[in-house]
């Protein structure tokens, strides 16, 4: 009897616990419902056509649905132009959010503002421009150019030439200007290293491939070489090849650790690579965007910059992993 007695307190006490744990009013639900669900976010990148852009997709398209936000995506397929008519055409449909990769400096300056005004949030991916929107999700591209001067430094070692080339992407576009004011004050602190030459690729794989073989043949005795871009380091990469040098000019670059990059670190096309790292910086976006809905903060009130933590990877770095892949993505 003193059992079932203890047996009976027991269910007494949980069935008044859980009365009291599980039928609370969670308001969350509701607030996800109310905020989320039905809203329009756009993703405006330089181009579709490229790991970067077909990964925001992706992650931050997955988590943008599963919470009810209807998720589309604008191809300018690199043109500034195409991008602006994309943005202009969200801003006059009212849409909840854009996130944009700015093609330079300057371009989208005024539609930002315009979509502030109309209460559209702005989240800048990637290239930040010189206009402070809501947030910048993306690298500090400084620290990436630090990186991978770092890469090269060592790479070339003390006994080398002390001379690198630097194929910049082009001269308006803030993550090229500012990976080489971060390479420049990082070789400010070994000032027996010179840059030899630094042509811009205008981020295409041919031109980069042409420029780095001139440099090559100008300047034979380079021992490193920095590429803005892990996709026209593949041209950069090849002129190496060509020239006979591989293995003896050490190629250091930046990419968003596609499986891709992974391929070229293992296959020797490159030896350093700093990553964008997609994935989370897809999570930093999507989390943003669901905390501004939900807040209801004015567009333009306030200003976020979310940097992604970044590393220098070398193919001895490399595990399961290490980086994602379009292919799983697609498949999934």
């Amino acid at each position: 009897m003193k059992k079932w007695r203890h047996i009976a307190a027991l269910g007494l006490a949980l069935s008044v616990w859980g009365g009291s744990a599980f039928g609370r009013d969670d308001p969350g639900p509701a607030s996800v419902a109310q905020n989320l669900a039905g809203k329009t976010v756009v993703l405006i990148p330089m181009a579709m056509g490229m790991d970067l852009s077909q990964g925001w997709a992706f992650y931050i398209g997955n988590s943008l649905k599963a919470a009810g936000i209807t998720f589309e995506t604008r191809d300018p397929n690199w043109k500034p132009d195409d991008g602006a008519q994309a943005l202009t055409d969200a801003i006059n449909r009212k849409v909840a959010a854009v996130i944009v990769q700015s093609p330079d400096l300057q371009s989208y300056a005024k539609l930002y503002k315009r979509a502030q005004q109309a209460g559209i949030y702005v989240i800048q991916v990637d290239n930040p421009s010189n206009f402070s929107s809501d947030a910048f999700v993306g690298s500090n591209w400084t620290t990436v150019g630090q990186l991978e001067a770092q890469a090269v430094v060592k790479g070339c070692g003390p006994g080398s030439s002390h001379k690198i080339g630097v194929i910049q992407g082009d001269q308006v576009n803030a993550s090229s200007l500012d990976q080489y004011t971060g390479l420049t004050e990082e070789l400010k602190k070994h000032p027996e290293f010179t840059i030899a030459a630094a042509p811009y690729s205008n981020w295409d794989e041919t031109t980069a491939r042409n420029v780095t073989s001139t440099l090559i043949q100008q300047h034979p005795d380079v021992c490193g070489i920095v590429d803005f871009w892990s996709t026209t380091a593949q041209g950069t990469g090849a002129a190496i090849r060509d020239a006979g040098k591989t293995g003896k000019i050490y190629l250091a670059t930046t990419g968003g650790g596609e499986q891709a990059d992974c391929d070229r670190l293992n296959n020797g096309l490159i030896d350093a690579l700093v990553s964008t790292d997609v994935p989370n910086q897809s999570r930093d976006i999507s989390t943003l965007v669901k905390y501004l809905l939900q807040t209801g903060i004015k567009a333009g009130s306030a200003k976020t910059w979310l940097y992604t933590p970044e590393s220098i990877t070398t193919r001895e770095d490399i595990h399961p992993g290490t980086c994602w892949s379009l292919k799983a993505n697609a498949a999934a």
